[in-house]
């Protein structure tokens, strides 16, 4: 094994390290900031979550250089990536024993809707990207307000400094989530492959890599909520708000892989995830499995189309 080899490895060790110590803090911040101001955690997550600041500086940057098909795959390989992999490697890790509200899941499953009748014609205009920002505030403020009769556990005491502890989580979580990341590309650099196919699956997996933190903790201390609040209120953000930003700086041109896979997939992964957490009422780790599973099938068809 060589050096470079070594090093992608410590960096994947390193960012797994980070990513956890990230979420257990973003939590505690999390949960404080909802009690100090009487706002429901489940909002609180839903709202701030979704806000990727790294996911819209990729998508810009590979937009921007060109490479219009890798900038729709982060935010519809995204999509599919919190729908099938991040919800279900989350689940394997610790079982989400608490479900959503029926609306929550409504609003949820319907937000891809928009995307898929405005790229039919096979870009996403400025006028699109418009649109797509006004389906944004209606879907997120729907999504949120659905969450409001979740229940709250019991107050315990307050804790100190709760929005330094939210942001450092928030800190920690980057930085982890970047090492993962540079751990994932120099395993793939050296890999020919699509534009669209890297910005769906790998490109996207380096950049999103601490949403799988997001979940788990969450899950992990009885707050499955948090952890499917997550998913949802980023896949919101993803399929409707990065979109029409994305769109809205510079049109999006699709190319046929991305019409006849990564846009279908993305639409229907929130649909097949809300209709699995409806009927369990929750997820247990035979759910994760086979939503691993599915992920892994739709990356071996990705691949198979763009060789």
């Amino acid at each position: 094994m060589n050096g470079s080899s070594l090093l992608a490895i410590g960096l994947l060790g390193l960012g797994v390290v980070l990513v956890i110590g990230g979420a257990e803090t973003f939590v505690d911040g999390l949960l404080a900031t909802a009690r100090r101001y009487r706002v429901s955690a489940f909002v609180v997550t839903v709202v701030l979550s979704g806000f990727e600041i790294e996911n819209i500086a990729a998508g810009l940057a590979a937009n921007a250089k060109g490479l219009p098909g890798a900038a729709a795959g982060t935010f519809l390989g995204g999509t599919t990536f919190l729908a099938l992999a991040v919800a279900g490697l989350g689940a394997l890790a610790a079982p989400i024993r608490i479900g959503l509200p029926r609306a929550a899941l409504a609003w949820t499953a319907v937000a891809p809707l928009p995307i898929l009748a405005l790229a039919i014609d096979g870009r996403l205009s400025r006028r699109d990207g418009a649109l797509l920002l006004a389906w944004f505030v209606v879907a997120i403020v729907g999504l949120a307000r659905s969450g409001r009769s979740l229940p709250e556990p019991e107050s315990s005491p307050p804790s100190r400094y709760p929005l330094v502890r939210l942001l450092g989580g928030l800190a920690l979580l980057s930085i982890g989530g970047n090492l993962l990341g540079e751990g994932i590309r120099q395993v793939v650099s050296r890999i020919g492959v699509s534009q669209s196919l890297l910005g769906n699956t790998a490109l996207i997996a380096a950049v999103e890599a601490e949403e799988i933190g997001r979940v788990a903790v969450p899950a992990r201390r009885g707050r499955g909520d948090l952890g499917l609040g997550n998913v949802v209120g980023t896949i919101v953000h993803f399929i409707a708000f990065n979109a029409g930003l994305l769109a809205l700086v510079r049109p999006l041109p699709l190319d046929d892989t991305t019409l006849r896979l990564h846009l279908p997939v993305a639409v229907l992964s929130p649909a097949v995830l809300c209709l699995l957490v409806g009927m369990r009422g929750g997820l247990r780790r035979v759910d994760g499995a086979f939503l691993v599973v599915v992920y892994a099938a739709y990356v071996t068809v990705a691949v198979v189309l763009s060789v």
